[in-house]
């Protein structure tokens, strides 16, 4: 029997509730909770806000009160409401996938497989129904890209403005969606043509790397276009917007947690980032402008070149952009692999990666590496024993890991711009919806 996208969908959909009903047993059972801690945060600002007072009377939340907006009926309706949610903001994330791959003309095949890499990832359905609110940032960001490749700039600009005010880190896509926002793509009032997939691309990186070079020139002499300038209107109207109502409901409460936290945030407690252990070291002392500007550095050079080497083929950029900026960061916990879980679907019929080899090379290194690491956290944390340095180590490891399987998609990577140039497509364009 052939699979169908559907049968897909309504069995991913009974196996995130039965998990759900699962995890509620597990926790009144069991000595190891099923749900995320953060979800009893979430859960209890929800509380504080529907009684009228701040959710940012509740320790450690440090989000944005719409997401404590969304939490309400976990108070009136039932504690379980938010995983709900998550979950089915995981299985619209699945829906993006195939859509965007639809509209680049991935044939069926390629397609549910892809779909079905973001569906049964294990990490990915347990996000959601554990009570991580990741999903509905991811399922966001997709739906930005879509709005992009429809030409559909007020929409991708109002999602995004609401998305960075949501969550702080999809900021770093902003230069790349800028510089796509070309003339040589986007014409007012038309559709721009779509550079449809191919299942066997010829050797073209010569021309790629040339015609990038163009673009990027081009696009940095003509900075202020219509599309432009109406995507940075629209998207700082909303952020701006959505702040100053969270600052005037909660004041400095909400912009020290939700908005200056994560800015300066420096976690002492172990991570898996590569500065922890000197963050450790040094907590109680202030942080020397040089060192903030040290641990900066290498994730905006990196940031800088994969935005002006891949800003064309817009999802590679978000993935590769994602995968760095995670490893690069001072704090990086499990809940940020899924930022760039979500994006890997949508690439993968571009890759020449096969399975066999290079792909389980690339799976056992990450998962290897990143074992790795828990054996030492287990051994501080659960044990006791004073690893610090093992897990420092340990850190250093899973960095290269990250960057080896980094560059084994971009070695493998086929670089397609997103949009054909309107010039060369002109009798196709199809007029805007």
């Amino acid at each position: 029997m052939m699979i169908t996208f559907h049968f897909l969908l309504i069995f991913s959909a009974i196996f995130r509730v039965l998990l759900i009903m699962y995890g509620e047993w597990q926790d009144g059972h069991m000595e190891v909770r099923y749900t995320d801690v953060d979800y009893l945060v979430f859960s209890d600002a929800a509380i504080l806000m529907s009684s009228g007072a701040s959710p940012y009377n509740r320790a450690t939340y440090r989000y944005s009160p719409l997401l404590a907006f969304l939490l309400l009926p976990n108070a009136s309706l039932h504690p379980s409401w938010g995983k709900f949610l998550f979950s089915a903001s995981d299985l619209l994330v699945g829906i993006f996938i195939r859509d965007i791959l639809k509209m680049r003309g991935v044939s069926d095949m390629p397609c549910l497989f892809s779909v079905m890499v973001w569906l049964f990832n294990p990490f990915t359905f347990t996000i959601g129904t554990r009570g991580n609110c990741e999903p509905i940032v991811c399922a966001a960001i997709l739906w930005i890209i879509i709005s992009i490749m429809k030409g559909k700039v007020f929409q991708a600009a109002f999602w995004y403005g609401l998305v960075v005010h949501f969550r702080v880190y999809p900021v770093i896509y902003v230069l790349p969606i800028i510089l796509i926002l070309d003339p040589q793509y986007l014409q007012s009032g038309h559709m721009p043509v779509l550079t449809p997939w191919k299942a066997h691309w010829p050797n073209q990186s010569d021309g790629v790397e040339m015609s990038n070079a163009n673009f990027i020139l081009s696009a940095v002499g003509s900075i202020l276009t219509r599309a432009r300038v109406l995507f940075g209107l629209v998207s700082g109207s909303v952020f701006l917007g959505c702040t100053w109502l969270s600052f005037y409901l909660y004041g400095r409460e909400f912009l020290n947690e939700a908005v200056l936290y994560h800015l300066t945030r420096t976690d002492p407690r172990h991570n898996f980032s590569i500065y922890f252990y000197h963050i450790y070291l040094h907590y109680e002392n202030d942080f020397s402008l040089l060192e903030k500007l040290i641990s900066f550095l290498p994730q905006l050079t990196v940031q800088l070149a994969l935005i002006f080497s891949f800003a064309r083929d817009l999802p590679f950029c978000f993935f590769v952009q994602t995968v760095a900026f995670v490893a690069f960061n001072k704090v990086i916990t499990a809940q940020y692999f899924v930022w760039f879980f979500c994006l890997l679907p949508i690439i993968l019929p571009w890759s020449s990666m096969k399975l066999k080899w290079e792909g389980v090379a690339c799976i056992l290194c990450w998962m290897v590496a990143q074992t790795h690491w828990l054996m030492w956290g287990y051994m501080l944390e659960f044990r006791g024993h004073n690893v610090f340095l093992q897990l420092w180590l340990a850190s250093l490891l899973f960095l290269a890991a990250n960057t080896f399987v980094l560059v084994m998609f971009i070695r493998r990577h086929k670089i397609v711009p997103i949009f054909q140039l309107v010039y060369t497509k002109s009798k196709s364009l199809g007029k805007l919806e």
